[in-house]
């Protein structure tokens, strides 16, 4: 079954697959803690709040917003799926340089996200299942 990206059915089902692959996924060694506001929403308010939190070793990605970010990213709907879901790092320096992509705080940690996350055959697995269960 697919969800729209970022709904809470896809949060709950993204969640699901991390937790399938927990004991395999590889450690993430920096610690970063990114805020999340994601705009031009198809659902809901039209506004969603997320974060990326790496500080366990692992990515975490939940709804809501940290206190102590190191940077909040401002972006719309599609920019954001294009990121998360597709994975096109080309989508985001093209959006970033269209401004569609706004940031505050320390940009170092944010360019430092690009390396930082496993990209092995279990974060690919794991990406895989995550786009199969997101609405085109």
């Amino acid at each position: 079954m697919s969800h729209r990206f970022l709904s809470d059915e896809w949060m709950d089902a993204a969640r699901a697959i991390r937790t399938k692959y927990e004991g395999r996924a590889t450690e993430v060694t920096q610690v970063i803690r990114i805020n999340q506001v994601i705009t031009d929403v198809p659902f809901g308010e039209g506004t969603v709040h997320s974060y990326l939190d790496t500080s366990s070793g692992r990515l975490v990605m939940e709804l809501g917003e940290l206190d102590d970010a190191d940077a909040t990213v401002t972006t719309d709907y599609l920019t954001a799926k294009a990121l998360f879901v597709d994975q096109d790092p080309a989508a985001g320096m093209q959006a970033f340089m269209a401004g569609k992509v706004k940031v505050q705080g320390d940009m170092m940690k944010l360019m430092a996200m690009q390396t930082a996350l496993p990209n092995d055959e279990t974060a690919q697995q794991v990406a895989d299942e995550i786009k199969a269960i997101t609405q085109a």
